[in-house]
């Protein structure tokens, strides 16, 4: 008569294994160098002392193997903001983005649009190539007609199937998901954030509402990026809706300095050499 097998043991040898790999991966030396993630984007510079005097270097906004997001009221220039980004990182420094600098190095730019039709998405991606001139390195995608959990699959195919990817945006994390307010399905989608970003070394940048006059991003999933992302951006209207106010509310590292930026006459987003008098400090600029 058969009799089954006891596979316990060789169970228990096949989680051995694979706990001690993960114990070999992820276990830090303390007396090893580790060194800091290289910079993907930054804005200004700061300057620290050391013990051989006062040290200047580029204040990053994004760095490599980490995500951040851009929070901001419905109709806010959030996606102007990121076409800032975009070009920034395809052409590095102009007179379009002063201070803020890519640093690419070859490495491939993907951006998605979650939230509009093709033909809405084609401008908002145009606005980078009318800037930088078209380039085989930028990928745009509007994955508007599918539902939350075919984006997020196909957000994950593709970038586990491209080589050289340096930056991506995803403009907005919400439609990767039914319910802002679940906790397991925000918990899920940030995991594929932290996911993504550790295991091929890649900055992601994306965006979420924030309810008017509030600091804090929509729902769960905004509590969720508040607490694993690098760096957490601000964007604000003036009073005559011009102009964006930028603000870091939360970094890693050290902050970018508050900046503002205005939508030209060509419909292109131009950072300001400063900030103009006329907007209420105290009211947009506190962090």
């Amino acid at each position: 008569m058969f009799q089954p097998q006891d596979n316990k043991a060789d169970d228990r040898e096949v989680d051995r294994m694979y706990y001690e790999a993960i114990d070999a991966d992820l276990r830090i030396e303390l007396d090893e160098e580790v060194p800091a993630p290289p910079i993907a984007l930054s804005f200004g510079t700061h300057s620290y002392a050391t013990r051989k005097g006062m040290r200047t270097e580029e204040t990053p906004i994004a760095t490599y193997g980490n995500f951040s997001f851009v929070q901001a009221p419905p109709k806010s220039k959030k996606t102007f903001f990121l076409s800032l980004i975009a070009t920034a990182y395809m052409c590095g420094e102009t007179e379009y983005t002063k201070g803020m600098k890519g640093y690419r190095k070859g490495q491939k730019l993907i951006h998605y649009d979650t939230e509009q039709g093709r033909f809405h998405a084609h401008k908002v991606f145009r606005r980078v190539t009318d800037i930088c001139g078209d380039s085989d390195d930028y990928f745009t995608y509007a994955l508007r007609q599918y539902s939350p959990l075919e984006r997020l699959d196909f957000i994950d195919w593709h970038l586990n199937n491209t080589d050289d990817i340096g930056l991506v945006i995803i403009d907005g994390i919400v439609d990767l998901m039914l319910d802002s307010n679940d906790l397991k399905e925000s918990s899920n989608v940030v995991q594929y954030l932290m996911k993504w970003t550790q295991e091929l070394n890649i900055h992601i940048i994306t965006a979420i509402h924030s309810n008017w006059n509030s600091e804090k991003p929509t729902g769960h999933l905004g509590s969720f990026l508040e607490k694993k992302a690098e760096t957490q951006i601000s964007l604000e209207l003036s009073e005559d809706k011009n102009i964006a106010v930028v603000k870091c509310m939360r970094s890693r590292g050290f902050s970018f300095d508050k900046f503002a930026f205005e939508v030209d006459s060509n419909g292109l987003p131009n950072i300001l050499d400063s900030i103009p008098d006329e907007i209420d400090k105290n009211k947009y600029l506190k962090v």
